[in-house]
């Protein structure tokens, strides 16, 4: 039986014999073999079982490998790099890793990347991929439901995506469209460089006002 089997074997008997919840029986089990995994009052970004699924180890086996490496005293390259190279993980898993492993150590906040914090917002609407597109990359569709200047067009892949600086604080946003049909898309906005998580809650509350709007555009 591997360790991680046996564990959670452990985990499941002390949650029949004390009604505790996984979460708190896991905690008793981990103290007692003595063994520093993640905290259990941060948000890594991803459960056990996912990150297991896309890099082949559970975050336990990750904090483990990395505090022995001295990920501690390393930048955030060098884990990732480490973990890409050493590993064999993809290299999105691989910065995945990294950011929870971060946060976990007490190196990095939620939604806080090394250029800053970030919010991502989502909205399906009952338009094709091409017209949604066209809402935020025509700037006289777009200032119909946003405010003129607020965007200022970078890139773009027609219907894929499409990238902005926005106003002059030196954030940026990026547009993910996503096809549901031909009647209905999704777009996602991951809006970056932002200042604090004050302002990752104020753009979140912005953003979903704004799409709102588009929703009462469109559908007008």
């Amino acid at each position: 039986m591997t360790e991680d089997k046996a564990r959670k074997r452990s985990i499941r008997t002390r949650m029949s014999k004390t009604g505790e919840s996984y979460t708190a029986a896991r905690r008793h089990i981990v103290k007692s073999e003595g063994k520093p995994g993640p905290p259990f009052d941060v948000d890594l970004g991803k459960s056990d079982e996912a990150i297991k699924h896309g890099s082949g180890k559970s975050w336990d086996e990750w904090f483990a490998i990395l505090d022995a490496w001295g990920a501690t005293k390393r930048t955030h390259g060098e884990i990732a790099r480490y973990v890409h190279e050493e590993h064999y993980v993809s290299g999105w898993w691989a910065q995945t890793v990294t950011v929870g492993y971060e946060r976990g150590r007490g190196r990095r906040r939620v939604n806080e990347k090394s250029s800053g914090f970030y919010v991502s917002v989502s909205k399906t609407l009952p338009i094709g991929v091409e017209q949604i597109f066209e809402e935020f990359t025509d700037s006289r569709k777009r200032n119909r439901w946003l405010e003129p200047g607020t965007l200022r067009s970078r890139t773009s892949q027609p219907a894929k995506s499409a990238r902005f600086d926005f106003r002059d604080d030196g954030s940026r946003v990026h547009a993910y469209f996503t096809s549901k049909g031909s009647e209905k898309a999704t777009v996602v906005i991951q809006h970056e460089r932002l200042s604090d998580q004050r302002a990752v809650e104020e753009t979140r509350s912005f953003w979903k006002e704004r799409l709102a709007r588009l929703v009462e555009r469109v559908e007008a």
